[in-house]
């Protein structure tokens, strides 16, 4: 639990696909929101947390099922406002004496619109100024009976108490899902929420800043503090943020496998050694990270050779530091929130992914994780309150094993050089056309194929190279990039004369599902 001292937001989660959006629209208006799987909210973690208002999420069982997800009944005794979405709706109805039954010609999956009842509430200001709102329901179960103390003040055709509230108690619940894009003015109606509530709103990256940095000193103290400084914005926000809290104290290690797109290393050195003038230790192990890939063409052996190679050299390296009793890491709250089971079951690895793994309990470390309550977005607002540089903050994600997975089939020193190369064209390109910020992740990839070409008066027989540009929200999903034909045209033209060893150019124009952003 965060020791941060805001008034708080509790979101219980009942397994909701979309319950993080819940919490990405709140932070939005400046509120301070945990989401904690309903499993985990017991009367003694809600005397602990003391939130200033509940929300229940949507969640796939029915309230009907055995064993079906249920809050602690104390929540309804603690006087704040409670909204209820979806199943959270069908729950609170059902614990406070309303009916609910199944579907019965009453399931609603997809856009529906609600229209108000003769009497206006101040949950829904700002709405039905068109008659009516579009909403997105994803429903099977519907509220038959209200529970004692509510009315209706919104229905759409499938839902009869689509918005229904006691407002004696400040109990609302809506059977529709106002966080998704899907529902328009849904932001509003949580704006309204949490003016109901009482949030004023304090909930801002420069008040986080400082208080970050105060619990910063307060948890380390006068020992020292490793960090593992990959150059991507977690890591490099994290490492500044914590060197303004407790200076030289802090010590980052920059491994460099080799991997690295083109004058990365030496960005990454300059900024945070020269400009930041912190302790750094760039390990350059270039060598050992490729001779160890020699051969290796399968993308989940790559990944784990990466990742174990990693955790040694950060140990070798991090043994120099001497008597440092803590390891700093950028984890983010997404990474946190997803590390929970809502279930309890297994889930399935689409890839492995590349961090400090066991690194803390086999070295003997505490964690500092300054970051563990944000969101990206409010990484990127926390980076310019630092004071870092615009363009560092706004650079597309980049993975741990680097351009080991944007090179399918064997990597050679050959093919990351034309990797590199073809990836800063491609770039340079984003940039020139100021496409970059539209972009949410760009890149080329080096395709394990030759193909024949001709150039000028003579027969080549190089590599052939994708680019692939994705636009997304939150990294969760990811749709191509529409790019002209013009700006392609121009683009592999530039690749095949600046780039020797390749001769042809393609785009792809997949999406992507969650886990495979990525090439490989």
């Amino acid at each position: 639990m965060t020791d941060i001292a805001h008034d708080r937001l509790l979101i219980i989660d009942f397994g909701s696909q979309v319950t993080q959006l819940i919490a990405r629209r709140l932070r939005e208006l400046n509120v301070f929101c945990e989401i904690h799987p309903f499993q985990n909210v017991t009367d003694a973690f809600l005397q602990e947390f003391a939130p200033k208002a509940v929300i229940l999420s949507g969640g796939p069982a029915s309230v009907m099922d055995e064993n079906s997800p249920r809050p602690p009944r104390s929540v309804f005794t603690l006087g704040v406002p409670i909204l209820g979405i979806c199943y959270g709706q069908q729950v609170m109805m059902q614990e406070l004496g309303g009916k609910v039954l199944r579907g019965h010609g009453t399931s609603e999956f997809g856009r529906a619109y609600v229209t108000p009842a003769e009497q206006r509430i101040d949950l829904l200001t700002g709405w039905f100024l068109d008659t009516r709102e579009q909403v997105w329901m994803s429903h099977g179960d519907h509220v038959s009976e209200l529970a004692p103390g509510f009315a209706v003040y919104g229905t759409s055709p499938n839902a009869p108490f689509a918005v229904t509230a006691d407002l004696e108690r400040q109990f609302y619940a809506v059977q529709f899902h106002p966080e998704v894009h899907h529902t328009p003015n849904g932001k509003t109606l949580y704006e309204n929420f949490v003016k109901l509530a009482g949030f004023t709103g304090d909930w801002t990256m420069d008040a986080y800043k400082d208080e970050a940095i105060r619990l910063i000193r307060e948890q380390v103290g006068d020992a020292k503090v490793i960090c593992g400084l990959s150059g991507g914005v977690d890591s490099s926000v994290a490492a500044v943020l914590i060197h303004e809290a407790i200076g030289d104290q802090l010590t980052c290690v920059f491994v460099d496998h080799g991997l690295l797109r083109k004058g990365e290393a030496e960005e990454v050195v300059k900024m945070f050694r020269d400009h930041y003038n912190m302790p750094l230790i760039h390990a350059d192990e270039q060598d050992l990270f490729l001779g160890e890939l020699d051969g290796v063409s399968d993308p989940e052996t790559k990944r784990k050779t990466i990742g174990k190679l990693f955790i040694d050299v950060f140990q070798k390296h991090a043994a120099e530091v001497g008597g440092a009793k803590f390891l700093a890491q950028g984890t983010l709250y997404p990474d946190v929130i997803e590390s929970v089971s809502f279930s309890g079951g297994p889930s399935v690895t689409i890839k492995s992914h590349h961090n400090v793994g066991g690194l803390p309990e086999k070295m003997g470390l505490e964690l500092v994780e300054p970051l563990r309550e944000l969101f990206k977005d409010e990484v990127r607002a926390l980076g310019h309150e630092l004071g870092l540089p615009d363009a560092f903050i706004g650079r597309h994600p980049f993975p741990g094993p680097g351009l080991a997975i944007r090179c399918p089939g064997e990597i050679t020193r050959q093919k990351l050089d034309i990797l590199r190369e073809a990836d800063a064209v491609y770039i340079d390109q984003i940039r020139r056309h100021n496409l970059y910020d539209e972009i949410w992740q760009a890149f080329v990839a080096i395709l394990p194929v030759r193909t024949v070409g001709v150039m000028g008066d003579g027969r080549t027989y190089d590599f052939a190279c994708a680019l692939r540009a994705v636009t997304s929200v939150d990294g969760m999903t990811a749709d191509y990039y529409p790019f002209s034909h013009d700006f392609l045209g121009e683009t592999a033209t530039r690749i095949i004369n600046e780039v020797p060893g390749i001769n042809r150019v393609t785009y792809d124009i997949t999406s992507k599902p969650p886990g495979t952003i990525e090439w490989e």
